[in-house]
Order: structure tokens, then C-alpha cells, then sequence
């Protein structure tokens, strides 16, 4: 079988493709081919063993082979795997071994960052139907490729009250951070605006929410106002993300919203606040969290800390 003035045929079978050979001497001779053939000709090679091997152990170092090129003559190839267009259901292997394979083709397709594919990995994060490992992958892999087409049904997935996987609602809010569409702001406010109360896997949402909002337009009255209302949130890690957002916006009055935070019953909420207002106002903060007796003992030493780290360098 000639492609190109490539003998794939014959390649597949100096490697031992078909035969009974092991598989770790298998992924050692595909490996090795490196010695043998140009990068362009290497890609030609692997893009083809991917539409005819089935061993995920094998495919996944082909695919690792592969990110390494990042040729978008590889996006087929990658897609069909994604999109089950290649039954891979059918054989002897672990199930789970064959969701890793669908997952590292995501991540391999994103790291191409070709916009021609956003379709489909808007199908697998949509099909309520794919595993939750595709489903997150598909979402990651939306956000590095940036393109703003995805903005709205990720959007849609977030607001989705049907979807119960939180940690696929956490990709989205990721990756509509790393969009910068300000088309998301009122989506994402929406989620701080929820019912307090909500620990554990909301909280974590609400901290994917803080980081997204801190990437997107922090000018924006409501982000500013979301994130003081985060200040007063009961998951004190979300409390922490909002002061850390408030220190990197443009907010002109950022130290005076984060300085009651000094007294927040959470000795880190506390901690991540003084050294908030270290890196806004400098050194008098500390003197006077030391000097007024209106701070506790350890935030105190806290300055102290600071001042011996910093200060006296």
C-alpha cells in the first residue's frame, strides 16, 4: 500500500502490527521509528495506525506521540476515536482503558487548538449519554482552543438544572474564563447569587466561578459586587478566592472592601487578607495590625512573619 511514496503495509508489519507480538515491544518499535522517518512522515504514520490498532495501552502512546507534532492532519483521526466513529466497544479491552483513550484524544485535539473541531466536542459535551471523564475533556479542551463559538453552550451547561455532574459544571465555568467572553458575567454572577449554605462540591463551583470571573471583565460593577458578596460566603476557601480576585482587579477601593476581612472568624480568610493588603498598601498595614489591640494574637504574628520574610530583606 503505497501513500505518498510511504509504504505503511510494510511499516505496519516491521513493527509487528498483526502478529502476536508484545505489547511493550510493539510501543518500543513504533517509538523507534523516530530513527528511521522525517517528522512530516512520522505523523503520516501514526495518523494511520490510529484508524487500525485497538490496544489502548497502544494507542495512548500513539497519541502521546502524536501531541508532540501537534499536526492538524492528526484532528481526523483523533476525532473518529472521540466520536466513536472507530468501534472500539466491540473489543477484549477494559472499558475504562477505552474512555482514557477517547479523554487523551480530547486533550491531544485541544492541544492542535484548530476551531474546525468544535463541533464536535460540543456533541460529546452535550450528549448527556458520555461518560463524565469525555464530557470534562470535551470541556477543557473547548476553553485551550478559544474559540467563542462555545461561549453560549457552555453557558447553557452551567445554567442547566438537569445536570447533575458539579465537577463537568466546574470544566465549563473553567473554560468560559479562559474564553473572555463577557457574554458569560451574568451567568457566572448567577452561581455566586445562589442560596448560601451550599458546601463541598458547590463551594468548589463557586471557587471555579471567582477564578473565571477574575479572567473576565473585572471593571464590571456586578463581578465586583459578586465578589464582595463572596466575602461573606460560608465556605471560607471561597471567602479566600474572593479576596485574591478583589487584590488582582483594577478596583480602586480594593484594600478598603478586603480590610474588614482581618476579622474573620477564619484564622486563613484572615491570613489571605492581611497579605492582601500587604501587597496593596506595603508595610503600615503590618505596623498597625501589630500595634492596635483590635487584632488577635495571630494575625499578629502573622505581620511579624511577614515583616522577618520581607521587610528586613
Amino acid at each position: 500500500m503505497e501513500d505518498n511514496g510511504l509504504d505503511l503495509e510494510f511499516i505496519l508489519q516491521s513493527c509487528g502490527i498483526g502478529s502476536e507480538i508484545d505489547e511493550e515491544i510493539l510501543i518500543e518499535n513504533l517509538i523507534n521509528l523516530s530513527d528511521n522517518y522525517t517528522d512530516d512522515e512520522l505523523v503520516q504514520i501514526y495518523n494511520h495506525l490510529l484508524g487500525t490498532l485497538y490496544n489502548p495501552k497502544v494507542l495512548m502512546q500513539l497519541i502521546r506521540l502524536l501531541d508532540n507534532y501537534r499536526n492538524t492532519s492528526s484532528l481526523e483521526p483523533l476525532v473518529n476515536i472521540l466520536l466513536r466513529r472507530i468501534n472500539l466497544e466491540n473489543t477484549p479491552y477494559d472499558f475504562d482503558d477505552l474512555i482514557n483513550v477517547r479523554v487523551m484524544c480530547a486533550k491531544a485535539i485541544a492541544n492542535i487548538k484548530d476551531t474546525s473541531v468544535v463541533g464536535s466536542l460540543l456533541y460529546c459535551l452535550n450528549n448527556k449519554n458520555e461518560n463524565y471523564k469525555v464530557r470534562l475533556a470535551c470541556a477543557d479542551a473547548l476553553g485551550k482552543i478559544g474559540d467563542k463559538y462555545a461561549t453560549a453552550p457552555l453557558i447553557d451547561l452551567i445554567q442547566d438544572e438537569d445536570e447533575k455532574s458539579v465537577y463537568l459544571k466546574e470544566s465549563a465555568v473553567s473554560a468560559l474564563g479562559i474564553l473572555g467572553d463577557d457574554m458569560a458575567i451574568d451567568p457566572l454572577v448567577a452561581i455566586l447569587d445562589a442560596k448560601q449554605g451550599f458546601l463541598d462540591k458547590f463551594s468548589f463551583l463557586k471557587e471555579r466561578v471567582i477564578e473565571a470571573l477574575g479572567k473576565l471583565n473585572t471593571h464590571n460593577t456586578k463581578v465586583i459586587t459578586a465578589f464582595k458578596k463572596s466575602l461573606m460566603d460560608v465556605s471560607p476557601i471561597v471567602r479566600i478566592n474572593a479576596i485574591e480576585a478583589i487584590m488582582n482587579s483594577d478596583e480602586e477601593d480594593a484594600a478598603e472592601i478586603i480590610k474588614p476581612c482581618l476579622h474573620d472568624e477564619d484564622d486563613e480568610v484572615k491570613k489571605n487578607a492581611l497579605i492582601a493588603l500587604y501587597n496593596l498598601k506595603g508595610r503600615d498595614i503590618l505596623d498597625e495590625v501589630i500595634s492596635m489591640p483590635s487584632y488577635n494574637e495571630f494575625l499578629k504574628n502573622e505581620a511579624k512573619i511577614l515583616i522577618e520574610e520581607y521587610e528586613n530583606e
